[in-house]
């Protein structure tokens, strides 16, 4: 008989009881937030223009956070571990595929969060990947704070593509983001000019 990995329940055959599998998807998708919370901790504080724009403090700066930049540097603790979590659920689930090329925490968190259902019921190791998924949540929110902050809505994106149609998905950003991809078309929100874009285009739509 197999019971539920992390807390003992019977489970009729399933590796994750659905408490457990559902707390597992919820840590997934926090990750990404977090990892990107955790990158306004590597640098001193920025100040902007209406809160959005990014501008440099003059003189010297701190020293980067080792322990965040371990954590979610570009080849950080948190990215190499969830990739690695992702190669060995594919491996399992389809042996005969070649392993899945690394794109990133967030795509990775994505197919993971993707697979848990399969991932509770089929993967024999789903007890150390939710343990795992949970140490790197705990990890990041003792350095930014539990609980973690909540994105904010900075209106709609106002990138136009080679046909001239506005994008119009959410923008969001956690507190301190001066860098903003959006999640539909992928342009990002860097420059001074592309918060003063975003925010003229939002002050018409509302005039």
């Amino acid at each position: 008989m197999i019971t539920c990995e992390l807390c003992g329940e019977e489970t009729s055959g399933r590796y994750l009881c659905e408490r457990h599998a559902v707390a597992l998807a919820k840590g997934l998708a926090a990750l990404p937030d977090l990892h990107a919370e955790l990158a306004a901790h590597l640098v001193p504080a920025r100040r902007g223009m209406a809160e959005y724009t990014a501008a440099a403090p003059p003189g010297p700066r701190s020293p980067l956070n080792e322990d965040v930049l371990d954590l979610a540097g570009p080849h950080g603790h948190m990215a190499a571990v969830v990739e690695s979590w992702r190669e060995d659920v594919q491996r399992v689930r389809w042996p005969e595929r070649s392993a899945p090329p690394r794109t990133g925490l967030a795509a990775a968190c994505r197919w993971l969060g993707m697979e848990v259902e399969w991932i509770a019921a089929r993967y024999p190791a789903a007890g150390d990947l939710a343990r795992e998924v949970w140490e790197l949540e705990r990890a990041a929110l003792s350095i930014v704070g539990d609980p973690a902050p909540q994105r904010q809505r900075l209106g709609t994106c106002v990138a136009v593509d080679g046909e001239g149609v506005v994008c119009g998905a959410v923008i969001t950003r956690l507190p301190g983001q001066s860098r903003v991809q959006c999640r539909w078309c992928s342009y990002v929100y860097e420059s001074e000019r592309d918060w003063l874009l975003l925010l003229h285009f939002q002050a018409k739509e509302a005039a």
